[in-house]
This record gives C-alpha cells, structure tokens and sequence, in this order.
C-alpha cells in the first residue's frame, strides 16, 4: 500500500490553473459580450461605464472585474479588444511585500510650525527612489525653498538604518543649517529619532496616500527620472552617474528663484 503526500506549493498551482481554464461566465451571456464589445472598440467604454450604463437601465450586467477579465481572455486568444482600453492594460501585479509596521513615534506634518513652510531655507523633504523589480534603492533630499537637491545610492536598498546612516553622511557638512525634514511613512523610515539627533533637525511625517504633502521631493525626483527611467537595474547606475545627475539638476535655472539655479542660491544661504 503506497502512501500519498500533499505538496502544498504544487496544490496551489494546480488550484490557479484550473482557474484560469474554469473561469465562470455564465453570466457573461452572448448578447453581453457582443454589447460589451461594441462599447469598447466603438467608444472606448471603460468597464465601469459599461456597468453603470446596464446598471442604470436596469439591464442584467456582470461586474467590473467580470469584463476585465474576458478583456484579458480576448487578449490571450490573439484578439485586438485591449487595444480599445484606455490604459491598455497595463496594469502590474504588486509584489508581495512584508506586512507594514508603522513608524513609531512619528510627528505628523499638521504639527509642522507655519514658518516650516519653505519660505525660508533649511527645510528639506526626503523620499527614495527604488529601481528595477524593487532592487536597489536611492534616497533623495530637496531643500523646498532653493530646490537643492541631494541623492545617494543605498547598497542596502530601503533598510532603515542604513538609509539613516547614509543621510546623515550626506547632510554633515549641513548640521546646523538643516531645520526639518519631511517625509513619508515608509519602513524605511523607521530610524528617524536617530537622523533627527544626528542632524539636529525636527522630523516630519506627511500622512498616508498625500504625497502633495511632499511635491518638493516628488517633483525633484520626476527630475530625476529622466535620466534614470522606471525600470532601470540600478546595478548598472555608478555612484559617479548618479553625482553628475545631480549636479545637472542642481544647476538647472528655476523660474522660482528668477532663473538663478539651486546650487547658487543654497550656498548663498550656506555662506
């Protein structure tokens, strides 16, 4: 009498096949194909408009996922249909992260004082960029009132206290005149007491899903992004490329600051 082994990792795969052959559309009937095709490639009907108009006249409809999904299946079997959708598909697939732990200890930005506002300089924003397939990882700094620009690789990726010890190397000639950062609420965060000591400077935390709490950094590192795109292996960016980078953008005229460039008008600050 032989003995059976359930193998879990091959279970799941099994599971997730029969899925994608099994697909239930019962409910995806002929005629709503053919009227979901013809909204499609006649007016690039997204899947939410095409279930709010069945919805509206009380048609029987499939839900928003439904539709993608023979969206999908139409563009497996050769077809052109996905080519209608505004977005083209183009949708990624999340990786699989750890699960988040909140930044303890954080002072949000509403506790900010008003004259943190970047009208003056000395108050900087942080964020990091991370390269191809979440590998690797740069962390940025921008001043909000000259635009000054500072950006390292992080060897480590997005682990805390390396980035931690990497800005605090790339602030020091700056202790003193460093007044605040502001940040987001990412893991790579966490030792934030530590730059805060380290630099003498308060530490600030924009909340969830606002990223204009932050547009100084956000837009510096669309800058950034021109000249490494998304989807670039940062293996093969040298901590010279990324320098030259820098500078580039650091010397760049802004019509905020008259067309004088970032670079003058910091150290103007700094001397």
């Amino acid at each position: 009498m032989f003995q059976l082994f359930y193998h879990c990792k091959q279970a799941q795969v099994k599971a997730d096949d029969r899925k994608r052959r099994l697909q239930n559309y019962h409910n995806l009937t002929i005629e709503l194909r053919k009227f979901i095709r013809e909204k499609v490639t006649r007016e690039q009907g997204s899947p939410a408009q095409i279930v709010g108009h069945l919805q509206k006249k009380g048609e029987r409809c499939v839900c928003i996922e439904t539709i993608y999904a023979y969206i999908r299946a139409d563009r497996a079997a050769g077809e052109d249909l996905w080519k209608h959708c505004r977005h083209q598909l183009k949708h990624r697939k999340r990786q699989a992260t750890q699960p988040y732990n909140a930044v303890k200890n954080r002072t949000m930005i509403d506790e900010r004082p008003p004259e943190r506002n970047g009208s003056t300089p000395g108050d900087f924003e942080m964020d990091t960029i991370v390269g191809k397939y979440g590998k690797g990882a740069i962390v940025t700094l921008a001043e909000r009132n000259t635009s000054f620009t500072l950006a390292r690789k992080l060897p480590e990726g997005k682990n805390a206290k390396a980035l931690a010890e990497m800005v605090i190397l790339m602030s020091l000639p700056y202790i003193g005149k460093i007044r605040s950062i502001t940040t987001d609420n990412g893991s790579e965060s966490a030792e934030h007491m530590l730059i805060a000591k380290r630099m003498k400077a308060k530490m600030f935390f924009a909340h969830s899903y606002s990223s204009w709490e932050k547009g100084c950094i956000e837009y510096h590192n669309k800058l950034i992004r021109q000249y490494i795109p998304k989807g670039t292996d940062f293996d093969t960016i040298t901590d010279q490329m990324l320098k030259e980078i820098i500078i580039k953008i650091n010397k760049r005229p802004r019509l905020k600051l008259d067309l004088s460039t970032p670079v003058a008008e910091f150290f103007k600050f700094i001397a």
